[in-house]
């Protein structure tokens, strides 16, 4: 299923190709660095960086910002708050929080993917309060409960 979404360009990202799938499979759509000059990201240093462009996701959806895998495997770069959350009624310039885990600066250079965009339904709930839950075979057991193997 195709869903359409409104995307505006803004006056500082003109010339960057727009948010796009990089394979006919891929599942999020590369977002480019809408910076105004090339920056460094030090070692352990994050730094919001713009991609340029505002977009209505309609309700039902949301968008998620996702780190580049070769980006992280390569570099140590990655999406702090992965994945990054747009709500449905968002209407601000998509920005991204980087984060270089890296042991070398690294340049972020206008135009360059820098992470993914996923769009996706979703479902909202609920609660039914009650005074207690159904048993399962883990029931209350918490972190670590399940074993390693």
């Amino acid at each position: 299923m195709n869903v359409n979404i409104p995307l505006k360009v803004l006056e500082h990202a003109f010339g960057i190709e727009l948010p796009s799938y990089a394979t006919d499979g891929s599942a999020g759509l590369d977002l480019r660095a809408a910076v105004s000059e090339n920056t460094i990201l030090k070692r352990f240093e994050r730094k919001l960086i713009p991609a340029g462009v505002s977009i209505a996701i309609p309700p039902g959806y949301n968008g998620e910002i996702r780190s580049r895998s070769g980006l992280a495997y390569k570099n140590g770069i990655a999406v702090l708050n992965s994945p990054g959350t747009i709500d449905s009624d968002y209407r601000g310039e998509l920005k991204v929080l980087l984060i270089n885990f890296g042991n070398e600066d690294f340049l972020v250079e206008r135009g360059m993917r820098i992470a993914q965009l996923v769009i996706q339904k979703y479902e909202t709930i609920s609660w039914n309060v009650v005074d207690s839950l159904d048993c399962t075979c883990r029931s209350d057991g918490g972190y670590g409960s399940t074993g390693v193997n």
